[in-house]
């Protein structure tokens, strides 16, 4: 699937539109069987995260044509969009889609009895918000699963630390992970990687990137007979704990690709930003951000996120050498349209090469790679490296967030964890976040906290 600015917020939300009560296990107490598939060579799936992504990243498991893929078992916590995954799925995918009544799961323990449905060796596909992914993956790795997971997968340093210490017990039961960082494997990024690191465009001495778009993951207040947590699941951009915010979940792409192709991680974020147009949203996000990334060689990458609408819009990266320049995207995650140039103005007349189109979707290229790894027995495990791209992602957060410049080590070895304890929520739980009596909600304060909040 796609992205684009527009249609971020719907297309990437886990949790939408379900009513106020707490949702509850569809099966409490029932015994879930293990599907038995008929042939050994058929991988069974089951989906963790209904949501318009968790669904995108079914559809491209199931359109791997690399043996038989199955989708056997689906969990969530609200039911509408579970049956809106399932009717789509179901429609389009006849032949591949086995999920009866008894495999369709609801409430904060399903995830477990969806993986309950596999044998191991399956795969399960974790698209919730971020802030659950380390609870789950921890039991997937238990249940000898072989993992996709969304971006981010961290949103704090003491997640951080988790996943990278699951990462490794992962590979002590050699499973394998990938992690939706699908640039990655966009071929065209790869060979734009090959000829930057040939010296086609000379030594990086800067790089910048934009994701601009209109407002995004602003909330009104919570609804008198809504419950507080299902509410901030259900918006989950809008807050910190659940996403890391709109920083976190939308600009971890291009922080990323720049990153893959300068081949180092940054070491220090220097930031600004700020709340302009908010109205009566009670969302935690400031409405744009200006980066100053750092890599260990001084090499800098200047990012600018802006969520605001009637303003100039651009989804681009681009890496600037000693001897030319690079586009790294162009419009948007997909079609990449990479391509070098002579110099800095890249005009058309000083083109050095361009990748040709059309150019397959890393969106697919990605899972193509995850079940060619599973079916040869390669090594491949993404969780570490999609561990440091969501800590080098919040590092720029954070230091927007706290006017301070914040180094990776600082962020890696802070303390605050947003939301401890999430593998004990049940449906009773208090939200991780408490509105104020005005019905708002903490909100980032450069200069005045150390903290995001």
């Amino acid at each position: 699937m796609r992205e684009s600015t527009k249609r971020e917020a719907s297309r990437r939300e886990f949790l939408a539109g379900a009513g106020g009560a707490a949702a509850v296990s569809a099966l409490a107490g029932a015994a879930i069987p293990h599907v038995h598939a008929q042939e050994s060579s058929t991988i069974q799936v089951a989906l963790v995260g209904s949501g318009g992504r968790g669904t995108g990243a079914a559809e491209n498991a199931l359109s791997v044509r690399n043996g038989m893929i199955k989708l056997v078992a689906v969990a969530d916590v609200f039911d509408d969009k579970l049956q809106r995954s399932l009717k789509h799925l179901g429609d389009r995918f006849r032949g591949q889609f086995d999920v009866p009544k008894e495999r369709q799961f609801l409430g904060f323990d399903a995830y477990k009895k969806a993986m309950d449905c596999l044998k191991k060796g399956d795969v399960v596909i974790l698209t919730t918000p971020p802030a659950f992914r380390w609870v789950m993956f921890k039991y997937a790795i238990e249940k000898g699963l072989n993992v996709f997971m969304e971006k981010p997968v961290t949103v704090d340093g003491p997640t951080t630390r988790k996943m990278i210490e699951l990462s490794k017990e992962a590979d002590r039961k050699k499973l394998k992970v990938g992690v939706g960082l699908m640039v990655r494997h966009c071929r065209g990024r790869q060979e734009l990687l090959k000829r930057v690191q040939d010296g086609e465009i000379g030594d990086i001495i800067a790089m910048r990137a934009y994701r601009m778009g209109g407002g995004a993951a602003a909330c009104g207040p919570k609804g008198p007979n809504e419950n507080e947590l299902l509410y901030q699941i259900r918006r989950f951009h809008s807050f910190l704990w659940a996403s890391g915010g709109v920083y976190s979940d939308f600009f971890i792409h291009q922080i990323d690709e720049c990153s893959m192709i300068k081949q180092a991680w940054p070491v220090k974020a220097h930031a600004t930003g700020g709340r302009h147009y908010r109205d009566n949203a009670v969302d935690q996000n400031f409405d744009n951000y200006s980066v100053e990334y750092t890599y260990p060689d001084g090499t800098k990458l200047f990012y600018y996120g802006r969520c605001m609408n009637k303003c100039h819009n651009e989804f681009s990266s681009f890496a600037h050498g000693s001897k030319g320049s690079a586009v790294i995207s162009t419009s948007a995650h997909t079609p990449g349209k990479v391509r070098t140039y002579k110099g800095h103005t890249m005009e058309q007349k000083d083109l050095l090469w361009a990748f040709p189109q059309p150019e397959p979707n890393p969106y697919q290229t990605e899972w193509d790679d995850l079940i060619d790894a599973i079916r040869k027995d390669k090594p491949y495990n993404e969780a570490e490296r999609g561990a440091i791209a969501s800590l080098v992602t919040s590092m720029g957060r954070m230091a927007a967030h706290t006017g301070r410049i914040i180094t990776y080590d600082e962020m890696l070895n802070c303390k605050h964890e947003f939301a401890p304890g999430l593998d004990t929520l049940t449906d009773a739980s208090p939200a991780p976040l408490q509105a104020g009596k005005d019905g708002k909600y903490p909100v980032p304060e450069p200069g005045r906290k150390d903290t995001e909040y």
